[in-house]
């Protein structure tokens, strides 16, 4: 037996391998790297076999190896890294669109979203002219889905349908109809219209690619602000989806005769769901004086809720250890979600959290329950409070990051998503640069960048991570960071780029600062005005090379030209005293003396007054070229504003300058004025 298996392993072996070669000879250039894919998923099936061979009793040679249709795709995946010159995988389907500002990035997602839903819309809307299926392998989310009811008489198929398609208030009308009729429907078909009702809380879905109908009722309300996708929901959007009272799921549960386990699940779920937690545990009760036991989902909820129906922290953490009681009681065992709920609402029992978190923890491994990436966020949040000084537990995140190092994490929980953005605040508010890359390296991991979340939540975490890389390391550092992962996976804001300049600042790297402008335009921060000021005042604060100064003054210029016209031809930016300032004092160390000028004489135009020392540094300038007639216009331009400066600067050029008559009448007639002001 073991020798026939021997030979028939060996003649497949060399079968493979000469199919193998004559592959390899035909194109091998074209398809090199789909060989060697194909290779590692045989030599793989290939261990399979010896492995089996060497440690199983009985052989049994299956006909065909069957893996995945995307196995050779994901490996040919894993053998390219990201691209940082290349945009984000969305938008490669239209590279002339692709974005280069976080507004155009914004602007290009919600077309691209309402592209999408159109789409959806007409093939949804007649789908007898989208019948083809051109894809292979078939994909359904591709296809017209059915919107409409196929059965239209009143019977429980055509309940079920209705609850396929999520129809809450067609199917609680069929409900109706059927009870009226004295049709019995069967407790597995009723469990599953509660599930209907419970989850979407007694009202139909939302359809997101249904577009708005424009009519007599929606004419007055077109102005009043809509919720919109993806931002965070206010107190007023919960309140609308608060659990009713003697809502249709309370009164078709009443009507059951004998309601099960999966009865009282579905409507305790669904009112800690929307916020009815003191009815989820008088419900719960029910079901225990009915001598049902409940199932892990229901305390799941429960545990979810006890942290609202209790104040004290002990109080809480009582019932919470009553439920894991009840639930041990029932030999029920619990799961992933169980355990990060008792951790998650141990971040609300204050410091008796830190004491039972742990323990938890150990129960989690005790019962073979692998945490997952909420359960570290649950941890991480008990013993770092945003705000909150850090006390002795700054080993908390290494001891985390040791224990998740070099892990691939799948989705298991809706907080796994705040793991990234936890932990990089805590590195943030520890200054612990080293945990920051920890952090970071763990994202590269597998597929954990999926885990990071939506666009939102990624732009926290990099902003996170770009604060900290400009406050702890050097110049050189930072920028090779920028240049990787700016623009094409992260937009920094104006508040990053402002500690881009900080960095630059403290590093003394100053002559990168025109080379920054020109990404704050690309990016679309030209008309910050807080940044541009910043910018402008780093520039004007000391004197560099001639080269650098040269490009300094452009760099001024160019500036001078967005506060001129804005963008897009709108005047976005004011002038300020400091800012026009700033760009004289540039424009001067650049011996730029007449661009300087005609930035001088926008102090009168903008109504701003400049400041003595700018006066005695341009006149000072004016000295050096020998511009007489400069120097009695600036003597003019401090007058006009009655500085008290305005003496000495009139003395200064008597002294400094050869004056004609008319100069020195002019001089002296500011005099008298100046005095008779005083």
């Amino acid at each position: 037996m073991a020798s026939s298996c021997s030979q028939a392993l060996k003649q497949h072996v060399c079968k493979s391998s000469t199919i193998l070669r004559v592959h390899l000879q035909k194109s091998w250039n074209i398809h090199m790297l789909y060989c060697r894919c194909c290779c590692i998923v045989h030599m793989s099936f290939l261990f399979s076999l010896f492995v089996f061979f060497v440690f199983s009793e009985e052989i049994v040679i299956p006909k065909k190896k069957t893996w995945s249709k995307e196995a050779v795709l994901q490996a040919l995946a894993s053998t390219v890294s990201r691209d940082p010159t290349a945009s984000d995988y969305r938008l490669q389907d239209d590279p002339y669109l692709t974005p280069k500002t976080s507004s155009e990035f914004k602007l290009f997602s919600l077309s691209q979203e309402s592209g999408k839903n159109a789409a959806k819309y007409f093939i949804n809307t007649y789908p007898k002219y989208f019948q083809k299926d051109y894809a292979q392998p078939h994909i359904p989310c591709l296809m017209p889905e059915t919107l409409e009811a196929q059965i239209e008489e009143v019977s429980e198929a055509a309940l079920i349908e209705r609850i396929h398609m999520r129809k809450v208030k067609a199917a609680v009308d069929l409900y109706d109809q059927l009870q009226q009729a004295g049709t019995p429907v069967s407790l597995d078909v009723t469990n599953q219209l509660l599930d209907l009702i419970c989850f979407y809380g007694d009202s139909d879905p939302a359809q997101e690619n249904v577009p708005e109908q424009r009519n007599e009722e929606t004419e007055d309300v077109q102005d009043e602000p809509q919720t919109k996708k993806g931002r965070a929901s206010k107190a007023s959007d919960q309140l609308k989806a608060a659990w009713k009272e003697n809502n249709n799921a309370e009164r078709i549960f009443a009507l059951l005769s004998e309601p099960n386990t999966h009865s009282y699940s579905a409507l305790i779920r669904g009112m800690v769901k929307y916020g009815a937690y003191s009815k989820a545990f008088s419900t719960y009760t029910d079901l225990l004086n009915n001598r049902l036991k409940a199932d892990v989902n229901t305390f799941n909820a429960l545990i979810t809720a006890a942290p609202e129906v209790k104040e004290k922290y002990n109080e809480k953490w009582e019932l919470i250890v009553d439920l894991l009681k009840e639930l041990a009681e029932q030999k029920i065992k619990p799961n992933l979600l169980t355990l990060n709920g008792v951790l998650k609402a141990l971040r609300r029992c204050g410091t008796l959290g830190k004491s039972q978190a742990f323990p938890v923890l150990s129960e989690m491994k005790a019962l073979s329950i692998d945490p997952s990436l909420a359960s570290y966020n649950h941890l991480l949040g008990i013993f770092y409070k945003p705000g909150a000084p850090f006390l002795g537990q700054t080993d908390i995140l290494q001891e985390v990051m040791n224990e998740v190092s070099g892990k691939s994490f799948t989705p298991q929980d809706p907080d796994d998503a705040q793991f990234f953005i936890t932990a990089v605040r805590i590195c943030l508010d520890t200054k612990d640069i080293e945990q920051a890359y920890s952090v970071h390296e763990l994202l590269g991991v597998g597929e954990n960048w999926r885990l990071l979340g939506n666009d939102l939540q990624q732009n926290i975490y990099y902003a996170r991570f770009f604060s900290l890389l400009c406050m702890m390391e050097n110049i050189d550092v930072m920028l090779k960071w920028y240049r990787d992962l700016v623009p094409s996976v992260y937009y920094p804001s104006s508040n990053i780029m402002r500690d881009l300049l900080q960095a630059l600042d403290t590093d003394n790297r100053l002559d990168l600062i025109p080379q920054i402008w020109k990404d704050i335009k690309q990016l679309g921060h030209a008309n910050r005005q807080k940044l541009v000021e910043d910018l402008l005042t780093l520039m004007a604060r000391e004197k560099q090379d001639q080269e650098v100064q040269e490009s300094f003054a452009e760099c001024a210029l160019d500036i001078k030209k967005m506060y001129d016209t804005g963008d897009r031809g709108k005047v976005i930016m004011s002038w300020t005293a400091t800012s026009l300032s700033d760009v004289i004092s540039v424009l001067l160390a650049a011996q730029r003396r007449q661009d300087a000028w005609e930035i001088l004489k926008l102090f009168k135009t903008h109504n701003r007054v400049p400041s003595e020392e700018l006066l005695n540094k341009f006149l000072t300038c004016v000295t050096e070229s020998g511009e007489v007639n400069h120097a009695v216009e600036l003597v003019q331009i401090s007058a006009g504003f009655c500085l008290p400066e305005t003496p000495k600067l009139i003395q200064r050029v008597q002294q400094e300058f050869q004056l004609s008559e008319q100069q020195k009448n002019i001089l002296s007639d500011l005099e008298i004025q100046t005095f008779n002001s005083d």
